[in-house]
């Protein structure tokens, strides 16, 4: 690289980079040094140039690998983005371009070299790769110093302590991703990494002191949402003739970024939105989840997730001292405010939901919020749109809601929130409806989407359990929802049926012969669904039960289709549930009978209304609270860490991995 710009397809004739990755060694007071880390590289504009950049990149590194030993010009390199480092913050606040730009130059040919060290290279081979030093020929003796500590402590520092400007802000990108390359060996690994050299350094060396303020930077990088800085047009000029040193545009490398960034990791679904992108946003977030999902060590709890979960709002001053080492304070209305609107992005319901699951001061924070409809409606969104989402999303979304039902007063204020116009929502025109009555329609959609399609049983369970828990605090069900409720309890009947038909055919076949090995299958599914309607009927009878009066909608619905319920009366298994059931439709059958025939709708509707009031509270019969708690799995890292690094290979900023390459996750999981 050097004095003269460079594009991507120039890169393995470049004259400086043949010499970095060259047989001679290169001292670090050369004049070299300066020349290789004052360039301006066009980076990759399609997918396509930035596969080109990554395998331009391999042929490189391939030759420094084999040189290194000898040259030690790989920790030389190191050293000079050290050096240029110390001076890092003054320069920002001196308004030094050429410096921030150097340096950053320097760390952006580290990372590339890193990434695919670490693609070919344990973390033994890598850590030697640091230690090399200029030896005489045949020997190969590591040095004292443990550089790749030093360079990693350096990051975690640069990041926590350079102010996020136009002039820093490639960086503080560069900074985040090195950090994020240098957890990605788990994305070669089929197995959960448990112990590794990196996660030391993170966990149990020099950079544990820095855990709660590296945790708080990454997220108010996140918070802020600071769009990529438009290139700048100011030229150094050149100091001395043929010295390259101030050669051309300061900000070659950040125009370069500019167009990456808008470009997005190859595998990337295309950026919804048209503007500017969030590259330092996106990127910190990846790196606050990598982190978050580092397994614990043996004797060692990761302190990242410790600090995700402890952590404080800024104006809660009454807040007594946390036993957590790695707490910090943050702001938390910030917080909420990003949260709910980057609930397009997985990354970003994936965060919410570690903060609901795991950090119970952002959670009392959030279920007291008079504003929960701006967090609740994206969520809504995401499971609406179920057909166009991974599957891991669509779990994330569901089990923030299971979460969030957990709480009574949520589920009595989504209930006095009154939505209009709801544009997503295509069904039906819905011109005035709760939030509440919303949020039944949408996931009594995802069941009936999760019936015809994946047939997913866990995806049923958490969807039933957020409308158990909040049956009993239904208020005001719009007629619509009200509606479906009853649609899919028939739905269900159906299915009952023909499933019961097959087993009986089934049944009916030669004794002994195959056909009797799928009665197995047949009574399973029978089990799933008589399951599910039981659940089913306890929501209805959970509604009825407690406020059987705020929901003459359900009622006139569950008359409009009693027929439904009759096959379940001497059944044995909905016996008991039934008699309520039974019980409120024969009493407003019976006051229908005496008010006439012929009635008009309006008329069933205040007969209804009467008659709830009517309605002796004590001739129900009680049944124990429908409470359902999420808890997460045994070994949940065993799913989190595959999904957090497919979301790192799909919408990491500029990167590109080989599929090939990838053991973690098949290409099609998610």
């Amino acid at each position: 690289m050097g004095a003269k710009a460079s594009h991507v397809s120039e890169l393995s004739e470049n004259e400086n980079l043949r010499k970095l990755i060259g047989t001679v060694s290169i001292s670090e007071n050369d004049p070299f040094w300066n020349q290789l880390i004052s360039f301006s590289f066009t980076s990759p504009t399609n997918s396509a140039d930035t596969k080109l950049l990554e395998e331009t990149t391999v042929s490189l590194s391939k030759a420094l690998i084999e040189n290194n030993p000898r040259t030690g010009n790989f920790g030389a390199l190191v050293r000079i983005f050290l050096s240029r480092t110390k001076e890092l913050k003054i320069s920002t606040e001196c308004q030094d371009q050429l410096f921030i730009w150097q340096a950053h130059n320097a760390l952006f040919m580290i990372r590339c070299l890193l990434k695919v060290f670490i693609s070919q290279m344990s973390e033994e081979e890598l850590q030697l790769q640091f230690s090399y030093q200029e030896r005489a020929p045949g020997t190969c003796d590591a040095g004292e110093e443990d550089l790749f500590e030093e360079m990693m402590c350096n990051l975690v520092h640069l990041i926590i302590e350079v102010p996020l400007l136009d002039i820093t802000y490639s960086i503080l990108f560069e900074a985040v991703t090195t950090l994020l390359i240098l957890l990605s060996y788990q994305l070669f690994h089929k197995e959960i990494l448990r112990e590794s050299l990196i996660y030391k350094y993170l966990m149990q060396g020099r950079c544990v002191p820095f855990t709660s303020r590296l945790v708080k930077t990454l997220l108010y990088n996140f918070i802020r949402q600071e769009k990529c800085p438009p290139p700048v047009t100011h030229v150094f000029e050149q100091q001395a003739e043929g010295s390259g040193l101030f050669y051309g545009l300061a900000s070659g490398v950040a125009s370069g970024l500019w167009t990456v960034f808008t470009l997005g990791g190859a595998g990337s679904k295309p950026n919804l939105e048209e503007e500017r992108p969030l590259p330092l946003s996106n990127q910190s977030l990846l790196l606050l989840l990598g982190l978050a999902n580092l397994t614990d060590g043996a004797d060692t709890p990761n302190p990242y997730r410790q600090a995700v979960m402890s952590f404080k709002n800024t104006q809660d001053s009454s807040a007594p001292p946390s036993s957590h080492p790695h707490t910090f304070q943050i702001n938390f209305n910030s917080l909420y405010t990003a949260l709910c609107e980057q609930q397009k992005s997985d990354q970003a319901t994936l965060l919410l939901y570690t903060l609901l699951h795991q950090n119970t001061n952002f959670r009392t924070y959030m279920l007291a919020r008079t504003d929960m409809d701006n967090l609740v409606m994206p969520i809504l969104e995401i499971l609406y749109h179920v057909e166009d989402r991974n599957s891991h999303h669509v779990y994330m979304a569901l089990i923030i809601l299971l979460i969030l039902t957990e709480d009574d007063a949520f589920n009595r204020s989504i209930h006095e929130v009154i939505l209009k116009n709801i544009t997503w929502y295509t069904e039906r025109a819905l011109t005035e409806i709760s939030l509440g009555s919303l949020l039944i329609l949408v996931v009594i959609r995802t069941i009936q989407f999760n019936m015809t399609r994946t047939r997913d049983k866990y995806l049923h369970t958490n969807c039933l359990a957020a409308l158990a828990n909040m049956s009993s605090q239904f208020r005001s069900l719009h007629q619509y929802a009200a509606q479906r409720i009853i649609s899919l309890f028939a739905l269900l009947s159906k299915k009952h049926n023909k499933v019961l038909e097959q087993a009986t055919q089934s049944l009916r076949g030669p004794f002994g012969s195959d056909d009797n090995a799928s009665l197995p299958d047949y009574a399973q599914d029978l089990n799933v669904i008589e399951e599910v309607i039981r659940m089913m009927l306890e929501i209805i009878n959970s509604c009825l039960a407690n406020s059987l009066h705020h929901n003459p909608n359900l009622v006139y619905a569950l008359l409009y289709k009693r027929e439904l319920f009759e096959q379940f009366r001497s059944h044995p298994s909905f016996q008991d549930i039934m008699q309520n059931l039974d019980m409120v439709i024969g009493f407003f059958s019976s006051r229908l009978e005496q008010a006439g025939s012929d009635l008009s709708v309006e008329r069933v509707q205040e007969v209804i209304k009467q008659g709830a009031a009517a309605l002796p509270k004590d001739r129900l019969k009680k049944f124990p609270e429908l409470k359902f708690k999420y808890v997460e799995e045994d070994q949940p890292e065993e799913f989190f860490i595959p999904y957090v690094w497919s979301l790192v290979y799909n919408s990491a900023v500029g990167l590109y991995w080989s599929p090939q390459d990838i053991e973690l996750f098949t290409m099609d999981s998610g």
